[in-house]
């Protein structure tokens, strides 16, 4: 764990395991709850309805289509990449295991997305954990095994609908909790299922001009109340991880208008924190090293100032610090 101190510009290579200690013990402490979905399927074409009776059924029935879910629209509707994305067209079907599982494109969205409409025997997402495959990273080069089905997930996971995991908190175990909390730190948790915005890189020029996905979130009445409590009596709010950040500050913002420190409730957090962005909420944060040219690098270095991680990610890459999921992390107060 690399400590970031903002007062002094100080850097610090410590270990995580430290965490507690570089703590007050007054903060509330706010983790994502989100469980990763087993969001990879992969099936075979059948075609739109009326290919099925064509001569051509028989090449719809062995081509190979891989769907990545990314957000659950309804119980059955799924919004999805689809690979090979240019052949698939609305109409067309899908069959999963041999028919346990199967998908309608019923529409397409931006950026290559489709809308999927499932059915199975069963419940769709019953199914969907049966036969799906964990979504590694892009950049971890091997096919998931059943190994991933758990050690992709963190100790905080239990509501499921994420395409990838917050992965600041897989660094937690129950010890390093129960530590601090025995300082008198206090834990909320919040839900947001992590999705495509994830893994879009940022190809404008301009990052004022790149659109972020939006991403599903939720914040219990209970949490929205250990917030505004923490706010009001002037205690650091140490956000874990991006997602984290994300949904505090989206939700602050929508509850201003209404007075709360953050909006309890169901909501979509469709805010791009960039440099100048005003933190209403977060104070500290734990962060794992972010792949350039993402959002995930703009909302740091808003968070910290541009120089100070530019001159933080030097020091972590000549010291040998691991970057990305399953990496080493940093402490940022």
């Amino acid at each position: 764990m690399l400590l970031v101190e903002r007062a002094d510009e100080g850097l610090e290579d410590r270990s995580f395991a430290e965490l507690p200690k570089f703590l007050q013990g007054d903060e509330l402490v706010v983790v994502n709850n989100t469980r990763v979905l087993p969001a990879r399927l992969f099936g075979r074409r059948r075609g739109t309805r009326a290919e099925q009776t064509s001569k051509l059924s028989k090449e719809y029935l062995t081509a190979e289509i891989e769907v990545l879910l990314t957000r659950q629209l309804t119980q059955e509707v799924w919004e999805a990449l689809v690979r090979p994305g240019r052949k698939v067209r609305v109409g067309e079907q899908v069959v999963f295991a041999s028919g346990e599982l199967e998908a309608e494109v019923i529409g397409r969205g931006e950026l290559g997305l489709r809308q999927l409409r499932f059915v199975a025997k069963g419940g769709v997402k019953e199914a969907i954990e049966r036969l799906g495959h964990t979504p590694l990273p892009p950049y971890i080069d091997r096919a998931d095994d059943e190994t991933d089905r758990t050690d992709y997930q963190t100790i905080f996971a239990r509501e499921s609908g994420a395409v990838a995991a917050p992965t600041a908190s897989l660094h937690f175990t129950p010890e390093v909790v129960a530590t601090m909390k025995a300082r008198g730190v206090e834990l909320c948790e919040i839900t947001l299922h992590v999705g495509l915005g994830t893994f879009q890189p940022i190809h404008e020029e301009d990052v004022e001009q790149h659109k972020i996905h939006s991403e599903a979130y939720k914040i219990s009445a209970e949490a929205a109340q250990q917030i505004a409590r923490a706010r009001n009596s002037k205690r650091p709010v140490l956000a874990v991880g991006t997602t984290v950040v994300r949904a505090l500050e989206d939700a602050a913002q929508k509850g201003e208008s209404d007075g709360f420190a953050v909006r309890a409730g169901k909501a979509e957090a469709e805010i791009f924190i960039r440099p100048g962005h005003p933190f209403r909420i977060v104070d500290h944060l734990l962060t794992n090293f972010h792949l350039p040219k993402s959002s995930l690098l703009v909302l740091v270095a808003a968070f910290a100032g541009r120089e100070r991680i530019l001159r933080a990610y030097q020091h972590a890459i000549a010291q040998g610090f691991r970057f990305y999921s399953y990496g080493d992390c940093m402490l940022i107060r």
